[in-house]
Order: C-alpha cells, then sequence, then structure tokens
C-alpha cells in the first residue's frame, strides 16, 4: 500500500485550481504602502493571476492531489 502524499498547507491557501484547470494566485503588491499607489493600479491587485508556466511543476509536487 502506498501512502498518501502530504498537500503544503503554505501552497494551498494561496493557489486553487479554475474549473478549466488553470492554477490561479492573488496578485502581490496589496498589503502595504499603499498611500502612493492610484486607485487604479490597486484595483488591479485584486484580480486573480493565472501561475506561470516556470512555476507550475514546482507547485504540482507540493499540491500533488489539486
Amino acid at each position: 500500500m502506498k501512502t498518501k502524499l502530504k498537500s503544503h498547507r503554505g501552497a494551498a491557501k494561496r493557489i486553487r485550481k479554475t474549473a478549466t484547470g488553470k492554477l490561479m494566485m492573488s496578485r502581490a503588491g496589496n498589503r502595504h504602502l499603499l498611500s502612493h499607489k492610484t486607485s487604479r493600479r490597486k484595483r488591479g491587485y485584486n484580480l486573480p493571476v493565472e501561475l506561470h508556466a516556470t512555476v507550475r511543476k514546482s507547485v504540482k509536487r507540493l499540491l500533488p492531489y489539486i
């Protein structure tokens, strides 16, 4: 019997999978130093972004069952 792999809980809280199979995450830059950024720029940070292809392989290792 093969043991089950554990998901990396930090990655699991940050990355989700869409119905079409894309891996999405939230953008960086919306935590602090917001006063000098424009409203338009801050609104853009709220939109999710697809994971880059170069990172996808390592994320699959962290989240084997996603």
